[in-house]
């Protein structure tokens, strides 16, 4: 199985909690994590990681990266990212390629991976969504992308932006996932904003009527 940025919607059990996927705006999946790097795989084994409360061992894969990029996360380079061995119980299968990963940090410091993170390979990003990973994705937030999957939706408030591209266009990586961020604005209010440069001040200081 291929990662990318995964569009069902399902629930499992992983390690006696709740799991749930369902697909995300880059941004929100920037916002949500607690480390987003770019890296690059070398390789992937699997590895013990303790017992459970049974007494048997939890199997999980280790995945040796080389990181390239820091966006979100640590003052130190990630080394190993960590995921469950299979995609029965929300495993992630990585190749040996450059990806934008965004995921979770365990309270031990390592890094986390589920099929419910963005993980998409580096070369598919269009170059408005890498600009928006070093600042313009962070500038929103404090905003909340709802995305509308049938007509009619509407928003639930100013600092609300909504998301089309299923209605649309029948794909979650569409328009608005590939060129917009939902941006904050000076008046507290959240908007659309594409452009592959920052924000111009005309832009953060109009006022919703």
């Amino acid at each position: 199985m291929k990662s990318k940025s995964f569009l069902g919607v399902f629930r499992q059990q992983r390690g006696g909690r709740s799991v749930q996927l369902f697909p995300v705006h880059p941004q929100q999946a920037f916002c949500n994590a607690d480390i987003v790097i770019r890296a690059k795989v070398i390789e992937g084994k699997e590895v013990d990681s303790g017992n459970d409360i049974y007494g048997h061992p939890i199997k999980r894969i280790q995945y040796d990266i080389k990181q390239i990029k820091m966006f979100k996360g640590p003052d130190r380079d990630i080394e190993e990212v960590y995921t469950s061995p299979s995609s029965a119980v929300c495993g992630v299968t990585l190749d040996k390629k450059e990806y934008l990963i965004a995921g979770k940090a365990e309270s031990d410091g390592k890094m986390d991976v589920t099929l419910c993170d963005f993980i998409v390979a580096w070369d598919t990003m269009s170059s408005t969504q890498k600009k928006s990973l070093s600042q313009r994705y962070q500038m929103g937030c404090e905003c909340k992308i709802s995305q509308c999957r049938s007509v009619p939706c509407s928003v639930g408030g100013v600092q609300e932006c909504l998301w089309t591209d299923w209605v649309l266009e029948r794909q979650v990586s569409g328009r608005q996932a590939q060129h917009y961020a939902c941006i904050k604005r000076n008046d507290g209010s959240c908007a659309w904003y594409r452009g592959f440069s920052s924000p111009k001040k005309e832009f953060l200081d109009i006022e919703d009527p």
